[in-house]
């Protein structure tokens, strides 16, 4: 059975890959590599195209005719979105729109979605819960709701059914380490600190000291990739075998602060990691831990890499296989 994988090049959509082919899919990678990897789409074939070719979407979705697509192809610089919105609303929901017309035409009637946390906007209650209320904050998130909403329209239309996962901090690598986390930029908090671990950066930047904390840095709750892509293949078989539409937060439940993930990365590398602080970035809240207890209970999804110091070394034993020349990295 081929699942379509848009984004299957990038971080969480090539591990995702690697869970469908496990579980005994074929995923068909459609990426334009603007981001993503090519050596990343080992698990199936790979399409090049872009989600602004609307021919192209339809010419693949009628040579495969896959039962369902994994949709993870999207901006995702929260910070770039505030400058540039119109990029992002152009290929977030532009680009959305276009793949779900495309899967409307050739009959596919099954999305799990890449949706994320961001959609809450500052949370009022903590744990955040699928029914907290969505009030995102920069257009990135907003991009990320108004597809959600889209998923409940086409369903209302054309009979489509969904799954919106709204993950927290994806983080780590393939345990096996054929795949990991090459972004450029790269803004993730844990490649950047093992970067400074591993002396490409002079220092990790800590945003923030003076947020009401224990430690007075911010908390955020990390979760493994793989156990990210775990919880897709879940969700998609959920909806193969008639399960309704839902949204569902991926988490661990507990969250770690900035400080810590340093001091647990100082432990997992063996090495000192020098700190600078500077000033708080506008719309950073104190916390943000999600609860999972929804894809528990109703996906059977339980983290298997939930331990903090184990999704550092899964991103430590990748980093120092494939981290960059010191040339090529700049400075924080």
């Amino acid at each position: 059975m081929k699942i379509l994988v848009t984004g299957g090049a990038g971080y969480i959509g090539s591990h995702a890959c690697k869970a469908l082919a496990a579980a005994g899919y074929t995923p068909v990678t459609f990426d334009n590599l603007e981001y993503g990897h090519e050596w990343a789409t080992q698990w199936g074939p790979f399409e090049h195209g872009d989600l602004q070719d609307p021919e192209r979407l339809r010419e693949v979705l009628q040579i495969h005719r896959p039962a369902a697509v994994m949709h993870f192809a999207a901006y995702t610089y929260v910070g770039e979105s505030v400058q540039e919105p119109g990029k992002y609303y152009r290929n977030n929901v532009g680009g959305t729109l276009n793949l779900l017309e495309a899967m409307r035409e050739t009959g596919v009637k099954i999305m799990v979605f890449s949706s994320t946390c961001a959609t809450y906007g500052p949370p009022e209650r903590l744990p955040l819960t699928e029914d907290h209320p969505q009030r995102p904050i920069s257009p990135y998130g907003r991009t990320k709701l108004v597809v959600e909403g889209m998923l409940g329209d086409f369903e209302a239309a054309c009979g489509l059914r969904w799954a919106a996962l709204r993950y927290f901090n994806a983080s780590g690598a393939d345990p096996e380490g054929q795949i990991g986390e090459d972004h450029d930029p790269e803004t993730h908090l844990i490649p950047l600190i093992l970067d400074a671990a591993a002396g490409l950066r002079p220092a990790i930047t800590v945003f923030g000291e003076d947020y009401d904390t224990p430690d007075g840095t911010a908390i955020r709750d990390y979760i493994h990739v793989t156990d990210l892509a775990d919880a897709h293949v879940l969700a998609l078989k959920r909806l193969l075998e008639g399960g309704p539409s839902a949204a569902y937060n991926l988490g661990n439940g507990q969250g770690f602060s900035v400080r810590e993930v340093i001091q647990a990365a100082e432990r997992v590398t063996g090495r000192p990691i020098p700190v600078e602080v500077g000033p708080r970035r506008a719309g950073d809240p104190p916390r943000l831990v999600g609860d999972a207890t929804k894809a528990r209970n109703e996906l059977g999804w339980t983290p298997r890499y939930a331990d903090l110091e184990v999704i550092l070394q899964t991103a430590w034993n990748w980093h120092t296989r494939h981290r960059k020349p010191t040339s090529e990295v700049t400075p924080s």
